[in-house]
């Protein structure tokens, strides 16, 4: 008898049998929204490793100008002061849909959706005037390695946007038909992490490609 107890202490030292029997007995997969956040995450990440390539052809290419104008002879710092600021306010817009949905509220949620969409919508107009203006000075993509860069790097992060607007129409639309189901709740959380994901990658734009082209 003492044999027994003294070989259950060794193997139990702390008496934590009956807690590791209880976790035991609650041990199974992961939720289905950890999951599709992790997954989401893993292609948030394939995502920005396309863009570092970018970045990095542009850090390259920035001075191959072939006698064109370079960046502190086209990029117009007021309007992508106004362009960043567009896409800031949206991030906070968004994470304000994300706790009218964290509490239920249906209507307060479809307004801060609204306004992220409208803010991202702004973000693509001016972006959209800017390159009109650049290929009616003769500085389109083709013009030089430089601009096919920096159309290539800025292009796809506005690609991106187009799609994240799309998107939250598509999520105003189901919310509004079918309330705050757990599927969609997840969607939501998906669809958060992309906007937040743009709104970084944007500051990165800002800061390398503008701020520090205009200085040169």
């Amino acid at each position: 008898m003492t044999e027994v107890a003294l070989s259950h202490g060794q193997a139990d030292p702390h008496h934590l049998g009956g807690l590791q029997s209880v976790g035991a007995s609650h041990a199974g997969p992961a939720s289905k929204r950890i999951v599709a956040g992790y997954g989401f995450w893993i292609f948030l990440l394939s995502d920005i490793v396309m863009f570092s390539c970018f970045f990095a052809s542009y850090a390259v290419l920035s001075g191959a100008t072939a006698g064109g104008p370079a960046g502190a002879q086209l990029f117009d710092l007021r309007n992508v002061a106004i362009e960043t600021a567009c896409l800031l306010l949206s991030s906070f817009s968004c994470g304000m849909a994300s706790l009218a949905a964290a509490v239920g509220s249906q209507r307060w949620f479809q307004v801060a959706m609204a306004a992220t969409g409208m803010l991202g919508a702004a973000f693509l107009g001016l972006e959209l005037r800017e390159f009109a203006d650049l290929v009616e000075q003769g500085a389109g993509p083709t013009r030089s390695a430089f601009l096919s860069a920096f159309f290539t790097l800025v292009g796809c992060h506005g690609l991106h946007v187009t799609a994240g607007v799309l998107w939250l129409l598509t999520m105003m639309a189901q919310v509004f038909a079918k309330g705050f189901r757990a599927d969609i709740c997840r969607r939501l959380l998906c669809f958060a992490l992309f906007w937040h994901a743009l709104d970084i990658i944007w500051v990165a734009i800002f800061s390398m490609v503008y701020l520090l082209g205009s200085g040169t």
